[in-house]
């Protein structure tokens, strides 16, 4: 039986222009998509950020993609969550990484030694204090003896940013939710999502869905793609962690070489261009490969020609998959609707 995944927004800048962060939550709620995403800000604390928004009136759900660990102690986390699913009145998915190794030596002064270590234990005290338990952990890079008050909120599911097959094991035991970026679809079936299913086999649970976060772009007139792709993820393309990861999926990925690495995205087909149908396609693809969700990302139209052409993007791809999804309902049977019939 064939489902198409939800289709979520990701908010692809560190907020700051709060008018922006606001049209794409409008636009969220506008095409009735899953998720209003966004990664770790600086500038606007991401979680005060939807709280913003929620106080606009664009009370849509949402979910950090992700937050980093070494910035918040468990417990504020938990209550930073709790607090989005009150304030929105919707499910939350509160996604969290242990972040670049130097980044984490500039706050720690040294890097976790085991970054699974790191995000097992992190996940598990969130769970726990969000379960209402009084939590008495003491772990390697964890400690609480501390519980919280509880009160009635929406759901919150947790999870986890995923790179590699192992940290992959790791949130199949401990998360709801394996988030990807940069990942190519292949990687994502033959290594991620089998990774995920032996992790949650090993704690007898169910297996985390996956969110995978796709970097896009229509094709028009003018555009090239390797500077979008250039722009969106510059900084992405210059972590060894992320070249590491295009490497063992087989793209040829040079940290020192950001500019020749947007390239090999355009190619690889992990920054997703080309034709509405074209687009449709490649996302069909995520889909194939295991994604239970599909965040769009317009970062590098955002960045080079503004919110107007990358909120026009977003549009346009959303009916392009629309439009799938019907032509594929009119097939006949073996075709199951999503949580949101138009998006199915």
């Amino acid at each position: 039986m064939t489902r198409t995944p939800p289709l979520s927004l990701m908010y692809p800048l560190m907020a700051y222009d709060l008018d922006h962060l606001t049209a794409f939550g409008e636009v969220v709620r506008e095409l009735s998509l899953e998720r209003l995403y966004m990664g770790q800000s600086v500038l606007v604390d991401t979680h005060h950020a939807f709280a913003h928004l929620a106080g606009r009136g664009i009370r849509v759900p949402v979910g950090t993609s992700v937050a980093l660990t070494a910035l918040r102690h468990p417990l504020d986390a938990a209550i930073q969550v709790r607090s989005l699913a009150l304030l929105t009145g919707a499910d939350v998915v509160a996604g969290y990484s242990t972040g670049d190794p130097a980044f984490v030596t500039a706050l720690r002064g040294a890097p976790y030694d085991s970054p699974r270590t790191a995000v097992a234990e992190y996940l598990t005290v969130v769970r726990r204090l969000l379960d209402g338990e009084s939590v008495d952990f003491q772990g390697r890079y964890v400690r609480v003896d501390e519980g919280l008050p509880q009160v009635p909120h929406p759901p919150v599911s947790l999870g986890v940013g995923v790179l590699r097959p192992r940290m992959a094991y790791t949130a199949g035991q401990v998360a709801d939710v394996a988030i990807t970026l940069l990942t190519p679809a292949t990687h994502l079936r033959d290594r991620i999502v089998p990774a995920l299913a032996r992790g949650a086999a090993s704690r007898d649970r169910a297996v985390p869905g996956v969110t995978s976060i796709v970097p896009c772009a229509v094709r028009r007139p003018g555009r090239d793609p390797r500077r979008l792709a250039f722009a969106a993820h510059e900084l992405h393309l210059g972590g060894e962690h992320y070249a590491a990861m295009l490497r063992s999926a087989g793209l040829d990925v040079d940290a020192a070489d950001p500019w020749a690495g947007a390239g090999v995205l355009v190619e690889g087909g992990v920054f997703a261009y080309g034709t509405l149908d074209e687009l449709a396609d490649q996302l069909t693809g995520y889909r194939e490969a295991g994604a239970t969700e599909i965040a769009l990302s317009c970062a590098g139209v955002l960045l080079t020609e503004g919110l107007d052409a990358a909120l026009a993007d977003v549009r346009a791809i959303v009916g392009a998959m629309q439009d799938r999804a019907v032509r594929r309902a009119d097939e006949g049977p073996g075709f199951c609707t999503s949580s949101h019939p138009e998006l199915s």
